[in-house]
């Protein structure tokens, strides 16, 4: 099935094709390593790396036509071209603009300091149970990430999800006017990016952004749980929209209460705008059963069927490196590995320690690996500090520690805890995998460019899932 005909392309990019025979595109791409066969290769330029450098061995993989600028044409002469004047991440904007304008999907965006992902995630599962379904993968939710997604989707989609992120103000404002969503949700509001901004009220002021591109008559779905609930609300009464609120907080439009933590997951009862239902999900922490909630709703909003939504919801699992839990080795007495090494802030490390804390014994031993938070500025020792409370709830046995700023959390913490405290996961990997054994619990987290992940995948490999 074709996506984009060249025609179509070329309208949309005001480019001008140059040896290109293929009347259609399958797909959109700006990995040459990750090219399918008729895809068009997207050249954009990043930090490290030029895609023009990549053309020729994306058409080598398969693909149909690269999207290229003027200037570096000439030297691309021979391959299948989609010249434009200007950077090909305009154009690939332009594409997403266009498939836009032609969509007639209902379209939710999300955004927030803490549960973008698994919130997108929550989503896309009560979405897809009602239809056909698109959403971002992973995180790609910025300048380029954001159009790359938007412009994949296919036309016949009839529900759409898309992550929005920031670490500096005004970065999203243009990416919700690209979506064009019919519900903005922001799931919290908390210290994270902090290096970039004067304070938490900055960053609330530019998760609001999000309203900037919401459709006529569309709402916005806002978590309760934070201190910065009052400033959204007001600027989306500033833009004439209508929120609806959720979570923990009793004055919630869509009261979480009762919460009780289960084996695998939690349950709780919902209670607001005429409904009162119990719910519950299969991946532990009340960060999670809170995620799901605002799914249920931007599904309802967005016209899905709210009971085929609630029962994808329960069953839906946590995505890898966001709270993913799996039982390794032995299986009589499996280590139990909690995946959340994708990314930390304050808030994020402060609820996965809180589920951390709740998991039922298997009888071997408690061990956190915690990482560095960063992007938290001048503040950023303190905060890593003022995790100890949280790390002794959680009551673990032994403490590995990773990257520069975790010194302040070691000195922090009683010295019989803290295990090993390196600057580098590479320092600290072989002491981990000499450390566990059968029946011990594990929770790994820190932001994403410490690279624990890198720890989760050796601890894996070396004590495979049961089969």
């Amino acid at each position: 099935m074709s996506l984009y005909s060249i025609a179509e392309i070329i309208e949309a990019t005001g480019g001008v094709a140059e040896g290109v025979t293929a009347d259609a595109v399958s797909s959109i791409s700006i990995d040459s390593r990750e090219i399918a066969r008729g895809a068009l290769f997207v050249a954009i330029r990043g930090a490290n790396f030029d895609g023009h450098d990549f053309v020729a061995r994306a058409i080598e993989a398969g693909a149909a036509a690269a999207l290229v600028s003027r200037e570096r044409a000439e030297g691309l002469a021979g391959l299948p071209l989609i010249v434009i004047e200007d950077d090909p991440l305009e154009g690939l904007t332009r594409l997403a603009r266009f498939n836009r304008a032609r969509s007639r999907a209902r379209i939710a965006a999300v955004t927030g300091s803490v549960g973008k992902t698994s919130t997108k995630e929550a989503i896309r599962a009560a979405l897809e149970a009602s239809g056909r379904t698109h959403a971002s993968i992973r995180s790609f939710n910025n300048h380029w990430g954001v159009p790359l997604m938007l412009a994949r989707m296919p036309s016949d989609t009839e529900f759409a999800v898309f992550e929005i992120g920031m670490s500096s103000a005004g970065e999203i404002t243009p990416l919700s006017q690209l979506v064009r969503p019919h519900v903005a949700v922001i799931t919290t509001v908390a210290p994270a990016h902090l290096e970039f901004f004067a304070s938490e009220d900055a960053i609330a002021d530019a998760k609001a952004e999000i309203f900037a591109g919401l459709e006529a008559g569309g709402m916005a779905i806002l978590g309760r749980d934070h201190a910065h609930i009052d400033r959204l609300q007001q600027a989306a009464t500033a833009a004439g929209i209508e929120t609806l609120t959720y979570g923990f907080d009793p004055h919630a439009d869509m009261r979480i209460a009762d919460y009780v933590a289960t084996d695998g997951g939690g349950r709780a009862r919902l209670a607001g705008g005429g409904l009162e239902l119990a719910f519950s999900v299969s991946t532990p922490g009340r960060h999670m059963l809170a995620n799901a909630v605002a799914a249920l709703l931007v599904a309802r909003q967005l016209g899905a069927d709210a009971g085929t939504a609630q029962a994808a919801l329960e069953i839906q699992g946590a995505p890898e490196g966001r709270g993913a839990a799996f039982l390794l080795g032995d299986p009589a007495r499996p280590i139990r590995l909690i995946d959340e090494s994708y990314n930390a802030n304050p808030a994020s490390m402060r609820a996965a320690l809180d589920v951390f804390s709740q998991l039922p014994s298997t009888g071997g031993r408690r061990i956190l690996v915690l990482g560095d938070m960063r992007e938290l500025g001048a503040a950023a020792d303190r905060y890593h500090a003022e995790l100890r409370d949280a790390v002794l709830a959680a009551r673990p046995d032994l403490v590995f520690l990773v990257g520069p700023h975790m010194t302040h959390l070691a000195k922090a913490l009683p010295p019989r805890l803290v295990a090993a405290q390196t600057q580098d996961v590479d320092d600290l990997a072989g002491d981990v995998l000499q450390t566990l054994a059968s029946g011990d619990s594990v929770m790994i987290k820190g932001s994403n460019g410490l690279k624990l992940g890198t720890l989760v995948a050796r601890i894996r490999a070396q004590y495979p899932t049961p089969s």
